[in-house]
């Protein structure tokens, strides 16, 4: 990401630039919806003209349909660190977040005396909810497109970010990670060979190593789970003796795993000064994909274009070739 300087200082808003890359992930789901509620109405109509005029019926129905598909290649909704909600969740969050602010402060805590007082279920009251809450106020909100959404959005991850803590680097790299999940969707409105994706919320342990990002695929055909494993490494000092010692802890922690996995795919990430450059064609040979951003971490803002690219292009690879260990990747920087 560029930097903005005005009268020589930097006035560069690099959150808002990634809590939009984050939000415009929900697009598909966003589709999915209109997608929904096309077939359920049997209507050719958009969603925004659906939610806005057709009947609490209708609409409560399109919003237990999205609740109750248990379909493989359901697109995906993250928090504001991209985290993966679950699919009930997803839903709640997603029809909320159109009508009603706050949905995990302040509705929440209202559908839990919902369950208590009338003896309904938290689905029920959910969705009882959404429908009254829609109904009520789309007068007032007069748009459900998603230009509209999309910065309603934007807002709402953006707390879910404050309300988080977390590692920043990991935090860009996993948006990064989503954009190339999220792009493979779009194209293919499928998530390829595989029916689920979980997106580790955290750093994982393997034995006795640490993968700072991670996916487990989960094929449509098998019961093998397809891993990918992206190590991050940052130094804020220059190269020298500390890209030797990496560069073999690393090799020798991926041999490690890959012992003990059956199938996984591998993404190493070095966000430094001065790498030597010897040691990185050394992980090049050893590794699938290598990003080296030639920059002090703190400089580090996300993905630049063309690697991102080369993201989706690898992630798309897998997306296709599932587990295939015959399948060969880019190793290009």
């Amino acid at each position: 990401m560029n930097e903005l300087i005005v009268h020589t200082i930097n006035i560069a808003h690099y959150r808002l630039v990634e809590l939009t890359q984050l939000a415009d992930q929900a697009k598909p789901f966003y589709d999915w919806i209109e997608k929904q509620a096309k077939r359920v109405t049997g209507s050719h109509r958009t969603l925004n003209e659906i939610l806005l005029f057709y009947s609490k019926m209708e609409i409560e129905n399109i919003i237990n349909a999205c609740y109750v598909d248990n379909n493989d290649g359901i697109p995906l909704l993250f928090d504001g660190v991209g985290r993966v909600y679950s699919h009930n969740k997803a839903c709640f969050y997603f029809f909320a977040w159109m009508i009603r602010d706050a949905p995990q402060q302040r509705l929440l805590p209202l559908i839990s005396k919902m369950k208590k007082a009338n003896g309904v279920t938290r689905r029920e009251a959910e969705i009882d909810a959404l429908v009254e809450l829609i109904v009520e106020y789309r007068p007032i909100v007069k748009s459900f497109e998603w230009t509209a959404i999309r910065e309603i959005v934007v807002d709402r991850l953006e707390g879910s970010r404050r309300s988080i803590s977390g590692h920043r680097i990991e935090t860009l790299v996993r948006t990064a990670l989503i954009m190339a999940v999220q792009h493979y969707y779009t194209i293919y409105d499928s998530y390829g060979l595989f029916k689920e994706i979980k997106i580790a919320e955290k750093q994982i342990k393997l034995g006795k190593h640490t993968i700072d990002v991670s996916i487990e695929l989960t094929p449509k055909n098998g019961n093998d789970i397809v891993h990918l494993l992206i190590p991050v490494k940052t130094r804020e000092t220059e190269g020298g003796g500390h890209s030797h010692l990496f560069t073999r802890d690393l090799i020798t922690a991926i041999s490690d795993i890959k012992q003990n996995l059956v199938y996984c795919h591998t993404i190493v990430i070095i966000i430094a000064e001065n790498w030597s450059e010897s040691e990185i064609t050394t992980i090049d040979c050893e590794i699938d994909l290598v990003f080296y951003f030639n920059m002090n971490p703190n400089k580090f803002y996300g993905f630049d274009e063309e690697s991102q690219v080369r993201l989706n292009k690898y992630i798309e690879s897998i997306f296709r070739l599932g587990n295939d260990k015959d399948g060969k990747h880019s190793n290009s920087r």
